[in-house]
């Protein structure tokens, strides 16, 4: 909005206010508001679960919309752009009425409204970019037809929206991973020149969630709760899908993916096909390391994060050759 209204030689200078502004607004908001967040009940069945009870959770409320007003006074306004915001807040505000209500929603309720998310997302990107996916690693190009386009989308965004949701657990594991993978596909748009003012939106938000970990680093104060991992989720789908190679996704957040996604493979199988995969490993995965393996939870953090960034530094260099 305000560049809008500026001219262009104010480009530069705004953008840096708006990175401090997002940042600020989270720490500040966040400090101010979490005694008004719903509390934690503690998960029965995760590692340590019960230590949460008590806690301030849905603070992802606080820095969506941080991240949202953000955006709406620093970044270009356009319609995709606008539609992008709305469903985020959507994604957020679902997950936080889950958090805040006293009977957890059920998992096809959240799953059905994660799909109409996501088709809504799926159909916003076609509108607007085309149809046609960047091999980045082959530097080549191919057109999709939009129906398989569209079904594809669905499900990139539907799937980040859930992996994202069940890898957060453990303090400040979910929100440094999507911080890296955002950078990533940030630093990927800069390789690949595209992006456009996407890029810009991915810096807001990725700051928006390091004012959240300010609380949040071990031992946190709060929890981000269905209300931020669900719209950190959503969010990285559209960066990768605004980057011309959504098929990166899979290198960039491998760890999420993995972290989140064998569980919903687990579940899926066994309810639907009656088929037992990875008996003796518990998911989610950071569940598995601090129970059997006996990782910290600074260590788990760490070392999890430490496997996305080397995946992320071979992806960038791989793209750069």
């Amino acid at each position: 909005m305000l560049q809008d209204l500026l001219s262009e030689s104010y480009d530069s200078l705004l953008a840096l206010f708006g990175i401090l502004f997002a940042f600020g607004a989270t720490v500040a908001a966040t400090g101010a508001l979490q005694k008004y967040l719903p509390k934690d009940a503690g998960r029965a069945y995760a590692v340590d679960g019960k230590l949460s009870a008590g806690k301030p959770r849905g603070a992802g409320i606080i820095f969506v919309l941080s991240f949202t007003a953000a955006a709406l006074l620093f970044v270009p306004v356009k319609a995709e752009t606008v539609i992008y915001l709305i469903l985020t807040v959507i994604c957020m505000m679902t997950g936080f009425l889950d958090d805040a209500s006293d009977t957890p929603w059920g998992e096809y309720k959240k799953g059905f409204l994660d799909l109409c998310v996501a088709a809504l997302g799926a159909m916003t990107f076609l509108r607007y970019n085309s149809n046609v996916i960047r091999l980045a690693f082959w530097d080549r190009e191919i057109t999709v037809p939009p129906a398989l386009f569209a079904a594809l989308a669905v499900i990139l965004i539907w799937g980040s929206v859930n992996v994202t949701n069940c890898a957060d657990g453990v303090d400040g594991l979910s929100g440094t991973l999507a911080i890296i993978s955002l950078m990533t596909i940030y630093f990927l748009d800069m390789l690949l020149e595209t992006g456009d003012d996407f890029s810009y939106l991915i810096l807001l938000f990725a700051v928006c969630v390091l004012g959240y970990l300010w609380y949040n680093a071990t031992p946190s104060r709060l929890l981000m709760g269905d209300a931020g991992s669900r719209a950190m989720g959503l969010f990285i789908s559209l960066a990768v899908l605004k980057s011309g190679s959504p098929l990166l996704y899979i290198p960039v957040a491998l760890v999420l993916i993995l972290d989140g996604g064998l569980g919903l493979v687990k579940v899926f199988l066994l309810r639907f096909f009656r088929i037992r995969i990875l008996k003796n490993v518990r998911t989610p995965l950071h569940d598995h390391v601090r129970k059997v393996w006996g990782w910290s939870n600074t260590q788990t953090v760490f070392r999890f994060a430490i496997v996305q960034i080397i995946l992320s530094m071979a992806v960038i260099y791989g793209i750069k050759l």
